[in-house]
């Protein structure tokens, strides 16, 4: 090459010396959008939201601030202060009440009440995790009530039927009540399968179906009518097939929350490590390409919904070893159906998400009695923010408006002006 055609010749443009930082500052920029619009961030805001609209009903319907608000204008501080207080003392009552009670004595029994939250937030977890597992493949499980009315009732006849030796007793009460909600689950999967039925219709008629079934047998002498009774309850469970106190009688908390603690880890290991649960995140992502992808999506609605009434099956499971060991009646299920889907729902259907929300749902609802008791706080204040906690988690555009917070995937509006005057370029 000549002297010419290399003075000529392009020469390569000098990187500029901040491109690299601005290249990194702008990938961590957008890493924290993602993480700032993500769903656990809106997760925590939901929450937060939800105790601040509480925290605004208490202040309005507490008599002692309607009392000084009347003249807010020549003593505002005056209504503040009343405000401070009861919403302080609601919250603060809330917690002594869900977490550790600083009145109590000694710790031993300031920490009464987070045994009552475990206790309380058990049969959540599971019911949490059969109803995550629905949502995971594509199918709206609200049949929670149906399959713990059947799981508990199974293990109920089994532990008095067959009178066993502790743990043998416990054992088979147990699989009995897994086996009791996943084929109650299973034929809605079924139902799902063979003809194409709604799962939500199928699983509401079941809940009634359950129901009535369990009112039926309670009032028949020889099926689960106590013996020599004419009140429609249960015989008492044997101290073989009973969940034994996880600490000491002392406390409410049994064994079954460690076994809802190894329910959350066999999910987590089902949907994340095996084989099965990649086909069904497959089909509950997009069932057609599952289809063309060569994997069974009916079979998966069936394994799905069995799988999943059987974890239900395990709330039944502690209403009845757990809870109600002196006999249960037909409303033993006590809501915990439907508030499984509370649970599954702010959980985001993930394992660590429904422990989580399981163990605040139940702090709310332990709770909520003492800030009924000590302040006057109608226990429906609770039932409030449980509901506002799933209404602000099933519309995230919402509390992005509130926080101004960024949409995930979607660049900021000075960037995509900056990247079409580029494109134009």
């Amino acid at each position: 090459m000549s002297q010419a055609q290399e003075t000529a010749a392009p020469q390569p443009a000098a990187p500029r010396p901040d491109a690299g930082k601005t290249g990194a500052t702008s990938r961590g920029q957008e890493v924290l959008r993602e993480i700032m619009g993500g769903g656990v961030v809106i997760s925590v805001l939901a929450v937060l939201l939800a105790f601040i609209v509480g925290a605004v009903l208490i202040a309005v319907t507490d008599p002692d601030v309607q009392k000084v608000s009347a003249y807010f204008f020549a003593r505002p501080s005056d209504t503040f202060q009343a405000i401070w207080h009861a919403v302080g003392g609601a919250y603060q009552s809330l917690f002594q009440g869900a977490i550790y009670d600083t009145a109590r004595p000694d710790f031993a029994s300031g920490i009464q009440p987070l045994m009552n939250t475990l206790s309380v937030s058990t049969p959540l977890i599971f019911g949490g995790l059969g109803i995550a597992l629905g949502f995971r493949i594509g199918l709206f499980n609200i049949g929670g009530q149906g399959q713990i009315l059947i799981g508990g009732a199974v293990a109920g006849w089994l532990a008095w039927s067959f009178p066993m030796p502790f743990p043998l007793g416990l054992i088979v009460a147990i699989l009995g009540g897994i086996a009791g909600g996943a084929v109650w689950a299973g034929l809605v999967g079924w139902l799902k399968a063979q003809t194409g039925a709604h799962e939500v219709i199928v699983t509401i008629m079941l809940n009634y179906i359950a129901f009535y079934l369990i009112s039926f047998l309670l009032r028949t002498p020889g099926a689960l009518q106590a013996k020599g009774s004419n009140n429609p309850k249960s015989p008492a469970i044997p101290t073989g097939a009973q969940l034994p106190a996880l600490l000491g009688t002392r406390y409410a908390v049994t064994w079954a929350f460690v076994l809802a603690v190894a329910a959350v880890v066999v999910y987590w290991w089902l949907m994340n490590r095996s084989s099965l649960g990649f086909r069904f995140r497959a089909v509950g992502e997009n069932p057609n390409a599952a289809r063309t992808a060569g994997i069974g999506v009916d079979r998966m609605y069936i394994y799905g919904m069995a799988i999943a009434g059987g974890f239900v099956g395990l709330a039944g499971v502690n209403q009845v070893l757990a809870t109600n060991t002196g006999g249960f009646s037909s409303g033993f299920d006590a809501g915990i159906g439907f508030n499984a889907i509370t649970v599954a729902l702010l959980g985001r259907s993930r394992p660590l998400g429904v422990l989580i929300a399981g163990l605040l749902f139940g702090a709310l609802q332990s709770g909520g009695y003492l800030m009924q008791a000590a302040n006057g706080i109608p226990v429906d204040i609770v039932l409030i923010v449980q509901s506002l906690i799933v209404l602000f988690i099933a519309a995230p555009p919402l509390v992005r408006a509130i926080f101004g917070l960024p949409k995930p995937g979607v660049a900021p509006r000075r960037a995509r002006r900056a990247l079409a005057k580029e494109a134009k370029a």
